[in-house]
């Protein structure tokens, strides 16, 4: 595991070497890096799995479709049939009263 971030580019295989910062540390050691630095080839965002996504599961998670029972898809299509049914008798209902549309 490499660790990136505050100029350390050292391998770290053991948790027990790390080191806690503060956060005046860590504000002091951002202030004092160079944002002109370049990125390592084989850096990874924070929070991210090997091999993911370029965003992290925590930013944008991956869509799940809900499970629609027959029950609302039928709901559903009654009400799309219907205005599609008052449009072609060239009727209109934009504001919820049905009119001639002529």
């Amino acid at each position: 595991m490499r660790a990136y971030g505050c100029g350390v580019d050292d391998d770290v295989s053991d948790l027990d070497e790390l080191v806690e910062v503060s956060d005046e540390e860590l504000a002091e050691l951002a202030l004092a890096a160079d944002p002109d630095a370049p990125i390592a080839d084989d850096a990874v965002p924070f929070g991210q799995r090997e091999g993911g996504a370029l965003l992290p599961d925590w930013y944008m998670p991956v869509p799940v479709g809900l499970a629609r029972s027959p029950r609302k898809r039928a709901a559903v299509g009654v009400i799309v049939l219907s205005l599609l049914a008052l449009n072609a008798a060239g009727l209109c209902v934009t504001y919820g009263v049905i009119e001639v549309a002529w």
